[in-house]
Order: C-alpha cells, then sequence, then structure tokens
C-alpha cells in the first residue's frame, strides 16, 4: 500500500529515541521530510543525519517543549527548513508518574500544554496542505485505572478528550486530529528498561499484566502512527487508535 507520503513534511516532538525516533524513520523511508526535537542535541544530530541519509530533508533542534518560545520557534524553523508542514505528532511525555505536585505540574506543562502549543502553532501550517494531520500520543493509562500515577494518567485522558474535541473543531477545515494509546513499550534506553534494572518487583507485575507475555516494541506502535496520519487513512478523525496487546480489557465503543 502507498501511503501517499512522498514530499510531505512531518513534525515529530520527542523523535530523537523510541516511539517517536521509530516514527521518524518510517516517515522517512515513506520518502517524508521529517523535522524533530528532543533535549538532548547530540542526539537530535545523530537522528537528522540517519533521516538525510534517506534521501529526504531533516531537521533538528535541542528544545525543551515545555517551554512556549523554544516550542514556537522549532514550530517555525522547521516550517522554514522544510517547506511547511502536513503532518503534526505530538509524542513528548514528562512520564512524572509520583503522586506528588510536581509530578502534576510537569505532566501539565509537558503532556497537556506541549501538545496544545503544538497544535495552535502548527495549524496555520496545517491550513495549507493537502493532507494535514495532527496525531496525539497519549497512553492505554488514559484509558483505565492502573499502577502508574494520578497525574499521568489523568494528563493521557485529557489529551484523549483534546484529540477528539480538535478533531470535531477543525473537520471542515479538513484536518485530521487522532491520538494512539499504546501499552507498555520496552526499548533500550526507555523507561521500562530502567524499570527492569532498577525495579524488579514493579517489571515482573506489569509483564505479568500483558496477555501476550511481552511488551510492545517502538516499531510496532509506530507503524500504526505512520498509518494514522499518513493520507491513506484520510476519512479517520477523531479515533483514539489503541496498540496494546490486549493489556486493557475496557471496551472501547
Amino acid at each position: 500500500m502507498d501511503l501517499g507520503l512522498k514530499g510531505l513534511n512531518v513534525l515529530i516532538t520527542g523523535g530523537s529515541k523510541g516511539i517517536g525516533r521509530r516514527c521518524a524513520d518510517y516517515f522517512a523511508q515513506e520518502g517524508a521530510n521529517v523535522a524533530i526535537c528532543a533535549r538532548d542535541k547530540a542526539t537530535v544530530d545523530e537522528t537528522v543525519a540517519s533521516l538525510t541519509a534517506k534521501g529526504v530533508k531533516g531537521f533538528g533542534m535541542a528544545v525543551d517543549v515545555g517551554n512556549k518560545t523554544d516550542l514556537d520557534n522549532w514550530v517555525h524553523e522547521s516550517a522554514k527548513a522544510l517547506g511547511g508542514i502536513d503532518i503534526v505528532v505530538a509524542n513528548v511525555s514528562a512520564l512524572a508518574v509520583e503522586d506528588n505536585e510536581e509530578a502534576w505540574r510537569k505532566e501539565f506543562e509537558v503532556d497537556m500544554m506541549h501538545t496544545v502549543r503544538l497544535a495552535n502553532a502548527t495549524i496555520p501550517y496545517l491550513e495549507k496542505s493537502k493532507a494535514p494531520s495532527i496525531t496525539i500520543i497519549s497512553s492505554v493509562s488514559g484509558r483505565e485505572i492502573d499502577f502508574t500515577g494520578p497525574a499521568y494518567g489523568a494528563f493521557k485522558a485529557a489529551l484523549i478528550h483534546y484529540s477528539q474535541g480538535l478533531a470535531y473543531k477543525l473537520a471542515s477545515k479538513m484536518i485530521r486530529v487522532n491520538s494512539v494509546s499504546p501499552g507498555n513499550t520496552y526499548f533500550a534506553g526507555g523507561v521500562w528498561e530502567y524499570i527492569e534494572n532498577n525495579l524488579p518487583d514493579l517489571f515482573k507485575e506489569a509483564l505479568s499484566l500483558n496477555p501476550t507475555g511481552r511488551m510492545a516494541t517502538p516499531e510496532e506502535v509506530a507503524r500504526g502512527v505512520v498509518f494514522l496520519a499518513s493520507p491513506a487513512s484520510s476519512f479517520t478523525t477523531g479515533t483514539n487508535l489503541v496498540i496494546d496487546g490486549a493489556l486493557t480489557k475496557g471496551v472501547q465503543f
């Protein structure tokens, strides 16, 4: 299947590792130009070099997405470098799972407000696109109560609600908006590797809840994100795609 991504311009926050990195790789493999941001300049530079080696335009900046000025600047510089914006993937999370006020603040500023600000900054560009879409990365923790912190789950739920509301608001402009809710996703350098090595009892408990007997790979989640964001999924908007290996038990109507 041709996803129709060749020549389109994609922005991904948190695009240097994990799900975001795999999304960047797949978009580039399909011929899309990709701009990423992340905190660490070295990994951003390495990722951009890898993307441009695939024969597409690549751009990246070290950015704290919790800072509105920095995030807006990255959006505008990315649009300038790529020649516009067609697809946006809001992927960054604070991963604040503690039960304290600092966790609530981090989740609000990073997960929630980075997504809202990213949408607001990119919509003027998306209005000029022939295949515009926004995909917001949430979590299964936003669908049902689990062992993660209350702030993390609450704001992941808020992102799903925000995504569907934005989809309705932007439908007349033909800008599609969807969310993706991954289950536990394991990769080198990720939170689950850290938990496996430092909190083995928690890791064992989490793994036991996965009916498949394993966690997802970033590649498995990224394929769903890329398809949902692509023109191949042109009439899908306002949906929440769960990619969790049957981890969650609640029926999604």
